[in-house]
């Protein structure tokens, strides 16, 4: 099959988009395929859809599609629309960040001008919380580690309690506990 054209890429992408609005509307997949089918027989307008499901058959005067097939090809529009969209949303969150680590930088180099020449203790305190920010923006913060151990860095035992055992534990961990919660 011939590469679709720039119009009919366009008159699929708007499609694929009626398609996902159809269907935030309530639309089940069979009502958006009817609704955005290329052959007017099978359209529920009785007008031919541009580039509609089954265009490729209803050109060549074949029959249309079948509603499997039109579910199959409605939610395979769905995913690619919100696919394409959600590429876009990381795009733009890409641009955002961008700016944001641009502004830093012109923020960092007041603050930090003033914390070397000047020797300002705010200064220096604006420039690292710059930094802070930057680094979170950049994700260069590693998740602080947590281990858990035993006895002089040990293996933890566990072993069967009993239920006064707990309460007791509960009872030296919560103070609220031993007075009914309250």
């Amino acid at each position: 099959m011939p590469r679709p054209t720039r119009a009919q890429r366009a008159a699929i992408a708007q499609r694929r988009a009626d398609a996902v609005e159809l269907r935030l509307a309530g639309a089940d997949p069979l009502t958006v395929g009817r609704k955005l089918a290329a052959d007017p027989a099978l359209n529920s307008d009785r007008i031919a859809y541009p580039c509609g499901y089954g265009h490729e058959l209803y050109a060549k005067g074949r029959p249309a599609p079948d509603e499997e097939t039109l579910i199959r090809s409605v939610n395979r529009d769905i995913t690619e629309a919100l696919e394409q969209r959600i590429a876009s949303s990381q795009a733009d969150v890409e641009a955002l960040r961008a700016l944001e680590d641009a502004r830093l930088d012109r923020l960092f180099l007041v603050a930090y001008r003033r914390a070397v020449r000047d020797g300002e203790l705010p200064a220096i305190d604006r420039a690292l919380r710059i930094m802070e920010r930057r680094a979170r923006l950049r994700g260069l913060d590693r998740p602080l580690r947590t281990e858990i151990s035993g006895q002089d860095g040990g293996p933890i035992e566990v072993t069967d309690a009993t239920a006064d055992e707990l309460a007791a534990l509960i009872a030296l961990t919560d103070p609220d506990a031993e007075r009914g919660g309250r």
